[in-house]
């Protein structure tokens, strides 16, 4: 932002000039949120009120340079030895910022108004889960205070192949959170400003739920396809039928052809899991289910079955296994 003209700081944050450094920093942080671009995206206004803001602190929130504007006013980064906000040696480069709280914690701590990482407030805790605290950023020659939180959170296979709606305690606060339908074991949702909060500057970095799929016990997933077996009995895979199921879907009727062999696979087209694709298939594979007692009638009937039936089941067996 161009500096030509004369500025009152002062006015520009809305404190008396009598203001200590305290009260100046509570009233650039609000002014900060209100006019941020991230806030008010594509107004210049804004934006440029925004640059102002951040010179008036710049100035405001340094002894020295206070000091100087105080006395000399207008000409006040005239003196020798002050650098004030002049040229474009305030103009702000937004791109190089992950996010607003990013931003502020490197300008508060360019400008003083913060020193390190102390004062950061202990750990993030969610439903008996505790992560992060304050660190360093690797790679940066500045002080990063890490309100970022992580927690782990586990979803019913159903509830991740259709997406849910879920409510999470964190601290005192409920959160909704939208899970996404399809999502795949390892996903991270990201929760803006509901991370750990800096006390001192009144800043929440972001929530990040790693989550993971809990086993079902019928199905399991292979690749975009769902997998599961099929209990059938004896007379239906020999005799041919229609049956009823139920999928991950809901019900659903399948047709099983006469004589077919248990172990078979029936494909359910796009009944799998969705993906950028569209969605998998439904995989059934039908295992003979045989009852823990038969009755009178049906031993009956397996006896007759046994008297009569024409073909030996193990002759290609026996023929493969003594080669």
């Amino acid at each position: 932002m161009a500096s030509g003209g004369y500025r009152d700081y002062f006015r520009v944050l809305g404190v008396e000039r009598s203001a200590d450094s305290d009260t100046i920093k509570r009233a650039f942080r609000k002014l900060a949120r209100q006019y941020h671009p991230d806030v008010n995206p594509g107004d210049k206004e804004s934006e440029a009120k925004f640059k102002e803001i951040n010179e008036a602190y710049e100035v405001l929130s340094d002894d020295e340079k206070r000091r100087k504007y105080e006395q000399f006013g207008q000409y006040w980064n005239k003196s020798p030895g002050i650098g004030g906000p002049s040229g474009n040696s305030f103009d702000v480069d937004f791109g190089r910022y992950g996010n607003f709280d990013e931003f502020i914690n490197d300008l508060l701590g360019r400008f003083g108004g913060a020193k390190g990482t102390s004062g950061f407030p202990g750990a993030f805790s969610t439903g008996g889960f505790t992560t992060g605290g304050p660190g360093f950023s690797k790679g940066s020659n500045r002080s990063s205070m890490r309100l970022d939180a992580e927690v782990d959170l586990k979803v019913g296979f159903l509830e991740a192949l259709h997406g849910s709606e879920r409510t999470l305690a964190v601290n005192a606060e409920k959160v909704q959170v939208r899970i996404p339908k399809g999502i795949r074991q390892g996903a991270k949702l990201r929760l803006k400003g509901k991370g750990n909060l800096d006390s001192a500057s009144g800043f929440r970095g972001d929530l990040y739920l790693h989550l993971s799929i809990q086993d079902h016990p019928v199905w399991n997933l292979d690749g975009i396809n769902i997998k599961g077996n099929l209990p059938v009995s004896f007379d239906e895979i020999a005799l041919g039928c229609n049956v009823k199921v139920i999928t991950p879907d809901g019900e659903a009727k399948v047709i099983i052809p006469a004589g077919t062999s248990p172990g078979r696979c029936l494909r359910l087209k796009g009944k799998g899991w969705p993906s950028s694709n569209g969605r998998g298939d439904l995989l059934l594979t039908l295992k003979i289910h045989v009852p823990d007692q038969w009755s009178n009638e049906e031993i009956e009937i397996l006896n007759r079955l046994k008297d009569v039936r024409s073909f030996d089941p193990r002759v290609s067996w026996i023929e493969t296994a003594s080669l």
